[in-house]
């Protein structure tokens, strides 16, 4: 029970969304109808065709049962074709409507969301999740209404024909029943393994894409190939032991039936006097063989209906999760830049260990604020609090004395611009990966200074198409320095009060360092910037340094002051600069 009464709700849920396209759903169900009338419709023409035109010759009966037999073919036609019609535009209908809310959902879902989700899980619930969900909510239901009621309506004749013989047919209905709800169980638990298999051909394939040159110069082709055969072998096993239960539930069924049936021919050949005639007999015959059809859909329609249900349950969990918690009212225009941590602590869901211990400091508009220390030591961390991708555990941030809880994540967010080390570029034009999101409006004008001050605008103007140029799949028609470039062009279009930059030129070379450092330099001018910084000498003028180590501060000062006190900033320097050895940095940072 406690698994069916989730099921139930789930595809009520699923054909709660089918109903919103009543109109085809009607025109549908008249369809579906109007065609299982049509089967019932022509089992019955048999009685007279054969006792009327081959044994009685009745001229009235030789006239019209053809054109009846004509009119009912021409009547089945049309009903499956508009009921085909309309529920094929349903489902992509269905389709469409998932998948646009489910893209929604990710756009709006938290950090930590996709830090716990593999990207190649989350692609497969798009993708595959969503065709099994819509197979379920419209195909299943023409069969189940359209077979349904064919069966209804043969049964029906065959009851009017001789309730005898017909009752005989029910006999093997307990048998049925309980063949369906083992199998019903059985490709439940087949369809969650598919599924869960579909996420992992995904994952690994997306992997071995987007580390392809990782594969191929460390020589891992091999290994790949084989994870990935164990994963895609795993997939075949469970869609075979799918297609076995599948395809034993329809002979079984149709073996029962066929013992009816003969058990049937017998009783009816050796009645006495009074049995029925050949017309009646052949009517019912044929009543009896049109039932495997619709019996054998209506028992494969669990396969169906199992892997939507699985399928759904994985969706609606997407679209049941919380999103980003957006409860703050507050607008700022443009923010001065003030921005202040009081007693802020991180926890991340996966791990019981703070991140982020009691961190409190803060930053006057225009200043520029460096972080420094070893991997893991909490830096990044810290800074995608301010735009809110994570929130705090304990503690408030502010930014010009306001609460960043209280302002919209829209508004917060309009004030921060962001360069990383990892370039995010879209398969898109250069202009269109400056003049990103909000920024699209932008002028061209406006796109060229952008691109001048960042300096960008030379490489970008010996390009065959200039901004129009595409970059490619994450800009990988770019070098490194010039990717960069564009992101600092595009922080410069934006123009926001802060600046976050995390390890902006710590993987460019000498040459394409100078330029960046030179457009960062003026993209910090008249901002609060937060510098996350690995090359201590880009970092010498800030106006305050904060040198963490295990998510706390344990130094503040300037370049100066802290290459004085001789401490955690100065051992770090020397490090860079003075050759001390890495095993002394290891009591540095404890």
């Amino acid at each position: 029970m406690s698994t069916a009464l989730p099921s139930v709700r789930v595809y009520k849920r699923l054909l709660s969304y089918s109903l919103r396209y009543w109109p085809l759903l009607l025109l549908g169900v008249v369809g579906m109808a109007v065609s299982a009338a049509s089967e019932t419709g022509f089992v019955a023409l048999m009685q007279p065709l054969l006792d009327g035109s081959f044994v009685d010759k009745d001229p009235a009966a030789m006239k019209w049962v053809p054109v009846l037999l004509i009119l009912v073919f021409v009547a089945r036609g049309v009903a499956t074709f508009a009921a085909g019609y309309a529920m094929s535009v349903i489902g992509r209908g269905v389709i469409k409507h998932f998948r646009a809310r489910m893209f929604d959902r990710y756009v709006n879902m938290p950090a930590s969301y996709f830090d716990r989700i593999s990207s190649g899980a989350l692609i497969s619930k798009v993708t595959y999740d969503v065709e099994q969900l819509a197979d379920a909510a419209v195909n299943s239901f023409t069969i189940v209404i359209r077979d349904t009621l064919t069966v209804a309506g043969l049964l029906g004749w065959m009851f009017y024909l001789n309730w005898r013989l017909a009752a005989a047919v029910l006999v093997v209905a307990p048998f049925v029943t309980a063949l369906v709800v083992y199998i019903t169980r059985r490709f439940r638990r087949i369809s969650q393994r598919i599924q869960q298999s579909m996420g992992q051909v995904t994952h690994v394939t997306q992997e071995m894409i987007e580390g392809n040159r990782i594969v191929k110069i460390y020589g891992g082709s091999e290994y790949e190939r084989e994870h990935f055969e164990a994963i895609n072998e795993h997939n075949r096993r469970q869609h075979i032991k799918m297609a076995v239960t599948r395809s034993a539930g329809t002979p079984i069924v149709q073996l029962l039936v066929g013992l009816v049936l003969v058990g049937i021919i017998v009783f009816a050949t050796h009645q006495k006097s009074g049995g029925v005639s050949v017309g009646t007999f052949m009517s019912f015959m044929v009543a009896m063989m049109a039932l495997l059809t619709p019996i054998r859909r209506l028992t494969n329609v669990n396969a169906i209906v199992q892997k939507g249900l699985v399928a759904g349950e994985s969706i609606f969990g997407v679209l049941d999760a919380e999103t980003e918690r957006d409860t703050g009212t507050g607008e700022l225009e443009r923010a001065k830049g003030d921005v202040r941590y009081e007693n802020v602590s991180l926890v991340y869901d996966s791990s019981d260990q703070p991140v982020l211990d009691s961190v409190s400091f803060s930053v006057a508009a225009g200043q520029t604020i460096a972080l420094v220390g070893r991997s893991g030591a909490g830096k990044t961390s810290l800074v995608n609090l301010l735009p809110r991708l994570y929130e705090p555990s304990a503690g408030r941030i502010f930014l010009d004395d306001i609460e960043i809880g209280e302002l919209t994540l829209a508004s917060l967010r309009r004030q921060i611009a962001y360069v990383g080390q990892q370039v995010t570029l879209f398969n898109d034009t250069i202009r269109n990966n400056i003049a990103y999101g909000e920024l699209r409006q932008a002028s061209e004008a406006a796109i060229i200074e952008a691109a001048k001050a960042a300096h960008a605008w030379e490489f970008i103007q010996a390009l065959p198409r200039g901004l129009d140029t595409e970059v490619g799949e994450k800009g990988l028609r770019l070098s490194g320095g010039q990717r960069q470039r564009l992101a600092i062009a595009r922080a410069l279009l934006k123009n926001a009060p802060v600046l976050i930059l995390d390890e902006a030129t710590a993987s460019l070379d000498t040459e394409s360092e100078r330029h960046i450092q030179a457009a960062l330099e003026l993209l910090s001018k008249n901002r609060t910037t937060l510098v996350i910084a690995h090359r201590l000498s880009t970092i010498e003028n800030a106006d305050c340094i904060l040198v963490m180590d295990a998510g706390r501060i344990v130094e503040t000062g300037s370049h100066q002051a802290l290459l004085a006190k001789g401490g955690a900033y100065a051992r770090l320097h020397r490090l860079q600069f003075g050759g001390e050895s890495p095993v002394d940095d290891v009591s540095i940072n404890g």
